[in-house]
């Protein structure tokens, strides 16, 4: 009888492993193919490069509005200064500081002998 016990004892320690090897294998089965995989991988990889691209093309339009605002500040202070110079000119050409000047120097002032040209 003893011999019989250990007979059933065998058969039912070798169906257990039986059983715990098909669980096994029923856990090792993946949720996603390889092509599913292959395809989750390229769209992660496509979202990353386009994240940098956004990015990258953000820091460059940053750069460029900031290089057109120093050419508007530099734009504006050679107006100011053409304005400036302007202005010096219009008091320097002004009919009575002329006339000083020719006195200084010795000329005679003759309203026959003055044209005015604008």
């Amino acid at each position: 009888m003893s011999n019989l016990a250990r007979k059933l004892q065998q058969e039912q320690f070798q169906h257990e492993e039986k059983q715990t090897v098909k669980k096994v294998l029923k856990q090792t089965k993946s949720l996603l193919s390889p092509g599913e995989k292959l395809i989750g991988i390229a769209f992660v990889a496509l979202l990353c490069f386009g994240g940098v691209k956004i990015v990258s093309n953000q820091a460059e339009i940053y750069q460029v509005n900031k290089d057109i605002q120093i050419a508007e500040g530099s734009i504006s202070k050679l107006e100011k200064s053409n304005k400036e110079l302007d202005i010096e000119v219009k008091d320097l050409s002004s009919f009575e500081r002329i006339r000083e000047v020719a006195e200084k120097l010795g000329l005679d002032f003759s309203k026959d002998n003055v044209k005015v040209v604008q």
